[in-house]
């Protein structure tokens, strides 16, 4: 096993990671780009940015990291973290921002240099009007940015 770095990935095959790796979400709909981290060897993490699902924060500068999954590799997440940011601003975006479980401790967030807005949201996509069946943690969540 060797260093990590950071490699090109195409969607699909982040999307085949994020589906045989993610605790608790399915891939998502698309992405602007998406990253990859290897051990040397091997794909050990990947993180796919997009539009900002928030409508109030699709501003056209603003990126979200919709997912950042890997198989435990140590550092990883702070890698595809870093990378995220670094990339983004090689395209322009002033910020970028991304929500964690507000049971998740956001060390891999806080160590690449990501600031803690605050808590947000959770609960149910579900109304009357237009029931869904949910398929995401229903809990709060807490948004971390960049910029």
């Amino acid at each position: 096993m060797g260093n990590l770095n950071i490699i090109p990935i195409f969607q699909d095959e982040a999307f085949a990671f994020i589906t045989q790796y993610h605790r608790h979400h399915r891939k998502p709909v698309g992405s602007v780009f998406q990253i990859a981290v290897s051990d040397g060897e091997k794909v050990v993490g990947v993180a796919v940015c997009g539009r900002p699902n928030a409508r109030m924060t699709q501003d056209g500068f603003t990126l979200e990291v919709t997912r950042l999954c890997t198989d435990g590799t140590k550092n990883a997440c702070s890698a595809l973290y870093a990378a995220c940011w670094r990339a983004a601003k090689a395209l322009g975006y002033r910020k970028v921002i991304t929500y964690i479980l507000n049971t998740e401790p956001g060390t891999s967030l806080k160590a690449s240099g990501w600031k803690l807005i605050g808590e947000r949201g959770g609960g149910s996509w579900s109304v009357p009007s237009r029931h869904r069946v949910d398929k995401h943690p229903l809990q709060k969540k807490l948004l971390f940015e960049i910029q």
